[in-house]
């Protein structure tokens, strides 16, 4: 190999290792990619949506690095979040598995579900009827009741914030249940899809979320796909985009 060719080789895995180290700074300090894998948070998210996720909203705790390196503990600039954020977290009783749920209690917060409405600090958190809606994608087809639900603001001066919730019935399993108080550094959080979720409100499965497991808040939908056809139905591929949904944001 000539000198030029092996200058040449030389540069081009320089510029391989800098586009490397490059991405890896995005995805820890800026935006992550995540796909939606279940229906917990349908209507607000379906399977097959692709979302970016801001990693700064919170701050930055060993969770926003790849692979979660032990190197601190706590957050750096950290904050809060809102009530009724989207977010992305490493579910506690791994600290590997990604979940993504609504924030729907922060730290010294009452939290019960009763005849299947949500109480937070004892107050009933008011729904409106929004007709039905069919859920599909994640398992049978079901015809379910859709609500508007307005979350009280996480501060004084700050907006209430209204989402869609679907119901199958107000008697589900997990439509009584205890009063949580969300304890010091932890949140709760909850599905919108509130009778398929596994959530905080199964305690020995997600329960209380420390805020250092927060990976970061929902922006976005960049892509979108139905995928129902056989991968290799390469002309059905177009037809299953759901091109309404690309690039919306996500409340």
């Amino acid at each position: 190999m000539s000198r030029r060719e092996q200058s040449s080789l030389v540069e081009n895995i320089k510029t391989i290792v800098y586009a490397g180290l490059i991405a890896i700074g995005i995805r820890t300090v800026a935006f992550e990619p995540f796909n939606i894998p279940s229906g917990s948070m349908i209507p607000t998210l379906l399977i097959g949506d692709y979302l970016f996720v801001s990693k700064y909203s919170y701050g930055y705790s060993r969770f926003s690095m790849p692979l979660s390196p032990p190197l601190f503990q706590g957050r750096i600039f950290g904050s809060l979040p809102n009530r009724g954020d989207v977010a992305v977290f490493k579910l506690p009783r791994d600290n590997q598995t990604d979940y993504i749920k609504r924030i729907i209690g922060l730290p010294g917060d009452r939290v019960q579900m009763k005849a299947g409405q949500l109480y937070v600090n004892g107050t009933i958190v008011q729904r409106k009827d929004a007709g039905q809606y069919l859920a599909e994608g994640d398992g049978p087809r079901t015809l379910l009741r859709r609500y508007d639900e307005t979350l009280p603001p996480s501060r004084e001066g700050k907006a209430p914030k209204v989402h869609e919730i679907l119901k199958a019935s107000d008697n589900e399993p997990l439509d009584n249940t205890q009063e949580f108080r969300v304890p010091e550094g932890h949140v709760f959080a909850m599905g919108d899809n509130r009778d398929n979720s596994l959530d905080s409100r199964v305690l020995n499965a997600v329960g209380f979320i420390p805020v250092e497991n927060l990976v970061g808040r929902a922006e976005f939908i960049f892509f979108s796909v139905n995928a129902t056809a056989p991968w290799w139905e390469v002309w059905e591929w177009p037809f299953e985009i759901r091109w309404s949904r690309l690039f919306k944001g996500i409340n």
